[in-house]
């Protein structure tokens, strides 16, 4: 039996009359007969002495009446809490992101966030890109932030922002102190790279083999903190995103040197699934994001700026 008749019993019990209860229920008197007489067959006994006026409950009526609002009202409280819930989910915007995303610059972006949407929050997990296409592909996370992003056709691209590659070295090098230095003077060189299963290692070896440059890979790691500690470390040279290095040059821990003649690239891209459109709040957080791109020295691009950047970028 269906809870719309619980409670259309339940209100014949409390007003004690078949045209009341039709009435509050938007329905006919004959139809809350009906729905009583179904409910009497289907439990063997009469609910209602009709031989009265006003009516009353039978001893099992009263004993039904007593069940039947016990669920409603569990049932009503089951409903508060799931709206409660699903509110509290779809103000939550989930974010799953490599490492090297950089965590001043999304802590500047969730600021000016939860200033736009009051009450929203934004939860960011900091993954290696194979765990970001994951959880976005499983619904784990309403969206995904990577370099090189892959389209597929359970996944969407949109483009980011773009950042500028540089040498990276210890000041102590003999390259640190050039204002730019050609790709092809990396030849030989000690070489701290990406894990080969990483698309921005294959990157790489592809620009230092354009560029004549053949060098001597001495350490892999899946992330920039460690490459930038094998650097400190002395086991040679790497070529990264220059806002990655932000700090250390300021701290003159390494020294991040310009490219001269060929330019590399780190696009970053927004991933999401196709199947699930974005909620307000995530789709708020992703036009922030798009709008407000943070360029290689940490500050926010104007909007033509941001607009020749997005064009440049490659998916």
């Amino acid at each position: 039996m269906h809870l719309s008749a619980l409670k259309v019993f339940c209100d014949l019990a409390s007003l004690r009359s078949f045209s009341r209860a039709a009435e509050v229920n938007e329905l006919s008197q004959p139809t809350v007969t009906r729905l009583v007489h179904q409910l009497e067959k289907d439990l063997g006994g009469a609910l209602i002495d009709r031989s009265t006026r006003p009516l009353k409950l039978t001893d099992l009526g009263r004993e039904y009446h007593a069940g039947c609002k016990r669920l409603l009202e569990e049932y009503a409280e089951l409903e508060a809490t799931l709206r409660q819930s699903h509110a509290q989910i779809a103000l939550t915007v989930r974010v799953a992101a490599i490492y090297s995303v950089g965590l001043w610059d999304m802590g500047q972006y969730v600021e000016r966030f939860t200033q736009r949407f009051p009450g929203a929050k934004v939860h960011i997990d900091y993954l290696h890109p194979k765990k970001v296409y994951e959880r976005v592909l499983d619904g784990t996370a309403d969206l995904g932030l990577v370099s090189y992003p892959s389209a597929t056709r359970e996944l969407e691209v949109l483009s980011w922002r773009e950042e500028e590659m540089v040498l990276a070295c210890p000041p102590s090098h003999p390259l640190a102190n050039l204002r730019a230095v050609s790709p092809r003077r990396l030849d030989g060189q000690k070489f701290v790279a990406f894990e080969k299963e990483l698309v921005i290692r294959r990157k790489v070896d592809r620009f230092l083999r354009d560029s004549g440059a053949e060098v001597q890979v001495t350490a892999e790691f899946d992330n920039i903190e460690n490459i930038k500690k094998g650097i400190e470390a002395g086991a040679g040279v790497a070529l990264l995103p220059e806002p990655m290095l932000r700090q250390e040059v300021k701290a003159g821990i390494l020294k991040a040197v310009r490219l001269e003649g060929r330019r590399l690239v780190r696009p970053l891209g927004i991933i999401h699934r196709r199947s699930q459109p974005p909620s307000v709040a995530t789709q708020g957080f992703i036009d922030l994001l798009r709008a407000q791109p943070v360029s290689a020295n940490g500050k926010h691009l104007s909007n033509g700026q941001s607009a020749a950047r997005k064009s440049r970028t490659t998916r």
